[in-house]
């Protein structure tokens, strides 16, 4: 029988929990299937999570789900939150262009955007890795990828804020509005800048999508909006938070970040460590397509199921230790990127990113340490990491 003890989920929602909600998600796996009191339930064990991650019977379309407060009002959601085969045609789309070769050559530049970043702290013994670094180089990245003008940041940072704001399962239904205003305004500004670029072609993938002729059908008007403000949006607001999650954790472990300054070799497991141990996305939302039983419990069609990767993450059925931060664990089988057909487009770009902006602060910044901890943490409770993340130290290292 499903069980709520405490009603987990509100827990994890309450904001006084964000900095650190993992004594929450153990006490989830105590009972891996739990039925809140909103008729929700909460599924929080590894082996749970990646059945039902992968299960065609879960939808996240929430346009189908029992509960009103949740479901997109709009005319077509991104295609992360549509089902197939819709959403394997847009999928398809997109990465058609966005391909490894493309990532890999942007290598050079983003090396440079994260020297530029650093090189600007010259002088100062402080600062803040959200604003000063581990913002501005997904936001720049994005942009010159999307071809979209990095002028523009300031308006679609506060649309995109009210978004993400919005991420709090229907419970805040201002913040539902508010979410509701900042999509229809991203929606509005992509809808123009997309009929300035049929106009007049230019460089970046908006525009490669707009005029690709080597396709039997292309992406009608409201896809391509919908699909370059999903790219935004999910091509910074995760790698935000795991660029900042990374410098968070190396920073509470001054050893491991002087391992990492010794053998920078270690940086793509140790990113897939943090993924696991620290991930920037922490739950997603599923409705059930049909009633459904597991592990003997009965789930009526439409209901909202939380698939918690975080709690998954720190599964000791799964993994050994799980609470501690292991730079060098082997076999790291994690859903900080999510998993089955919704596995994140944008997850090779989030890891290079992640990969040049770790090297760069083991090589340059000199003996660091937090100034506050724990930080302040964004609103949201589904991209979890910190506002601002204050550090010192000596210098910046040329």
């Amino acid at each position: 029988m499903a069980v709520s003890p405490s009603n987990l989920l509100d827990q994890v929602l309450d904001y006084t929990n964000r900095a650190n909600p993992y004594p929450i998600y153990a006490k989830m796996r105590e009972h891996p299937i739990q039925l809140q009191d909103d008729g929700r339930y909460v599924v929080s064990s590894y082996n749970l999570v990646s059945q039902l991650i992968k299960d065609p019977r879960m939808s996240v379309d929430m346009r189908k789900s029992n509960e009103p407060t949740i479901r997109v009002e709009q005319q077509e959601p991104g295609f992360v939150f549509q089902d197939p085969p819709k959403h394997d045609w847009l999928r398809q789309q997109v990465m058609s262009k966005f391909t490894p070769q493309l990532i890999s050559s942007l290598r050079p530049r983003l090396e440079e955007i994260v020297n530029e970043l650093l090189d600007a702290q010259h002088g100062q013994t402080q600062m803040d890795i959200v604003d000063n670094f581990a913002y501005p180089l997904p936001v720049t990245a994005i942009c010159e990828l999307l071809g979209i003008p990095r002028e523009d940041e300031a308006q679609f940072h506060i649309w995109s804020t009210m978004i993400i704001k919005g991420s709090n399962l229907g419970r805040d239904l201002e913040a539902v509005k508010e979410a509701r205003q900042g999509r229809e305004l991203l929606n509005n500004y992509m809808g123009q800048l997309i009929d300035r670029i049929q106009q007049q072609p230019r460089p970046g993938l908006l525009s490669a999508m707009i005029h690709d002729n080597t396709v039997e059908k292309q992406m009608n008007r409201i896809e391509l909006v919908t699909t370059a403000t999903l790219l935004l949006i999910a091509g910074h607001e995760t790698t935000v938070n795991l660029i900042t999650n990374s410098t968070l954790t190396l920073m509470r472990h001054p050893a491991e970040f002087e391992r990492l300054r010794r053998q920078p070799a270690i940086i793509p497991n140790l990113i897939e460590e943090v993924l696991r141990y620290e991930p920037p996305v922490q739950f997603t939302m599923r409705n059930a397509l049909t009633d459904l039983t597991i592990e003997g419990i009965q789930i009526p069609k439409g209901s909202i199921i939380m698939l918690m990767n975080a709690a998954a993450n720190r599964d000791p059925a799964h993994f050994q230790d799980p609470d501690r931060f292991n730079p060098v664990r082997p076999a790291i089988e994690h859903f900080g990127f999510g998993g089955g057909i919704h596995y994140c487009v944008g997850a090779p770009l989030a890891r290079l990113e992640a990969d040049i902006a770790l090297r760069a602060l083991a090589r340059r910044l000199i003996n660091p340490r937090l100034l506050q901890d724990p930080p302040p943490y964004r609103e949201s409770p589904t991209l979890r990491g910190p506002r601002h993340l204050l550090v010192s130290f000596e210098r910046i290292a040329d």
